[in-house]
């Protein structure tokens, strides 16, 4: 199923418009295209990337590498854009946030199929996808709160005033794992605090950014305010290197987020990135067993594996290793499916090569002397599924943390356990690992959960929470070698990234008061 069948199939509920479908369906496959300056264009390039669907292989789409040409022309119409958007009230861009996350909340189911199709996420994670994101959005219609300053008079008619300022042309360049949560994580924010930006979808799945893309343009975004690019590394280059652009938001693997991170700030640019993970879930053996066993086959399984907060290792504490049957009857009544079945629990993997990879590190984990109690490899599937990139749920016992399966972010359906006899090892554990992205602890113990959260190093902690994602009025946090930079997503850190502090101190003495009085009731724009 393409994405303008998709399209064609919901129209009578979808809201998009007819330029968007249009330039989804004029092929078939369609090619994906570009939106530089309020226009789908389509793009001159001789290099793409094709887009299948995980589950079949069907051919979805084409991606282009942007030429550089269409790379130049997309910042200058950001920057372009960016001299009258600036001086938007903020009042306009907080209407455009509410229309905004009407219009996606209308959108929801056609925005989710796209991610079924090109991602591979059942239909249900799909629409949780948009859901997370579009919270965001509506946060982000607090605007008018948000940006507020501060102010002290700090001398006779004298004011020293601080006012949040927009930095300019900003980037994001987003993973295939959550296409519809992290594009909304990055462009309301940015142009909502008076940015415009140049986004980059992952090349992978690139539909559900162009809906609401094309959404936003609806609801008011003028031309060259959000721009679409596409490509690989050529494009990446071109958004670290690039004069015009002042920020960039990264979420993704270790070694892309690292090199972003490093060749945007030698660049003076501002980075945020978001990168690898290695989360833990602690169970303790006070724990309620039937709820801590069911949360951690969701927050393993789910969306097969492909978190960057999938909760990937387990580590059993005392006796509670002996609950390791129950786990492992437990992920095998998962049912693995494409993510339009309805009774789908988990889809594919996004790629025959990240397939191969997580097969390779289940193979390493017996080899190094692992022992694997459920086995998802080379699991049948039915037609049309049979060519499709599935891998069952996994659970392997008896690691270490010098086995590669540990070491690594697998990034699959799977979960390794570890065991060890106090909670000062499993702290020490975890410590050790060179990500702090997240953690959760499974116990009734209101002291053992406060000694956790209190002395485990991650950015994110769940108290019998598999996956503590924080919502919006918060932010996204991470610790050690899962960040680079000082601030983060979303939340009040979101609206510092996306802005600068300006000091105004300002002296208006008062025998100069102007001796002729208004009375009409001031009119704000």
């Amino acid at each position: 199923m393409t994405l303008a069948t998709i399209l064609r199939a919901t129209g009578s509920r979808a809201r998009l418009s007819m330029r968007l479908t249009r330039a989804l369906a004029t092929q078939a496959p369609s090619t994906t295209k570009l939106l530089i300056n309020g226009e789908w264009i389509e793009s001159q390039t001789d290099t793409w990337y094709d887009v299948h669907n995980p589950a079949t292989q069907e051919l979805v789409t084409r991606v282009p590498q942007a030429t550089p040409e269409e790379l130049q022309e997309a910042t200058r119409a950001a920057s372009l854009a960016f001299k009258s958007w600036r001086k938007s009230s903020v009042l306009k861009r907080q209407r455009i946030m509410l229309d905004l996350q009407k219009a996606i909340r209308d959108n929801m189911d056609t925005i989710a199929k796209s991610i079924t199709t090109e991602q591979g996420k059942t239909f249900g994670d799909a629409k949780g996808d948009v859901l997370r994101g579009l919270q965001v959005v509506e946060s982000a219609c607090a605007i008018t709160d948000q940006l507020k300053g501060e102010q002290m008079e700090v001398a006779t008619d004298m004011d020293t005033y601080t006012v949040r300022e927009p930095l300019g042309v900003t980037a994001g360049i987003t993973p295939f794992n959550f296409p519809a949560m992290i594009p909304l994580w990055m462009f309301p924010l940015s142009i909502a605090c008076g940015n415009t930006m140049v986004l980059k979808p992952s090349e992978r799945d690139p539909g559900a950014t162009a809906i609401l893309a094309d959404l936003a343009i609806q609801c008011g975004i003028p031309k060259g305010v959000l721009n679409i690019v596409h490509g690989g590394k050529p494009t990446v280059d071109f958004l670290c290197d690039d004069p015009s652009i002042r920020a960039i938001s990264f979420v993704g693997s270790d070694r892309v987020g690292k090199y972003i991170h490093d060749r945007g700030t030698q660049n003076g640019k501002r980075v945020q990135a978001n990168l690898g993970a290695k989360n833990h879930g602690v169970v303790l053996p006070d724990a309620n067993k039937e709820a801590t066993l069911n949360q951690l086959v969701g927050a393993a399984f789910g969306a097969a594996g492909q978190r960057c907060m999938a909760l990937s290792t387990a580590i059993f504490v005392g006796e509670s290793k002996q609950w390791l049957p129950e786990l492992v009857e437990k992920a095998r009544q998962l049912k693995v499916s494409g993510g339009f079945e309805a009774d789908a629990d988990l889809g594919p993997l996004i790629t025959p090569q990240a397939k191969e990879r997580v097969e390779s590190i289940i193979a390493s984990s017996t080899e190094e002397g692992a022992e694997i109690l459920l086995d998802g490899r080379n699991i049948s599937m039915p037609a049309p599924y049979d060519k499709g990139n599935f891998i069952g749920p996994t659970i392997i016992a008896g690691v270490n943390p010098q086995m590669r399966c540990y070491r690594e972010e697998i990034f699959g359906p799977v979960l390794v356990c570890i065991t060890v006899d106090t909670l000062d090892e499993a702290l020490a554990l975890i410590n050790r690992n060179e990500y702090g992205n997240g953690t959760a602890i499974f116990t009734t113990s209101g002291a053992a959960a406060r000694k956790f959260q209190t002395e485990v190093d991650v950015g994110q902690v769940g108290v019998n929470v598999p996956i503590p994602v924080p919502l919006p009025m918060f932010s996204f946090t991470g610790s050690r070698g899962s960040i680079r930079g000082d601030i983060n997503f979303y939340g009040r850190s979101g609206i510092q990234f996306y802005t600068q502090l300006k000091t105004v101190t300002a002296l208006w003495r008062h025998e100069d008061v102007p001796e002729k009085s208004y009375v009409n009731m001031p009119v704000m724009q």
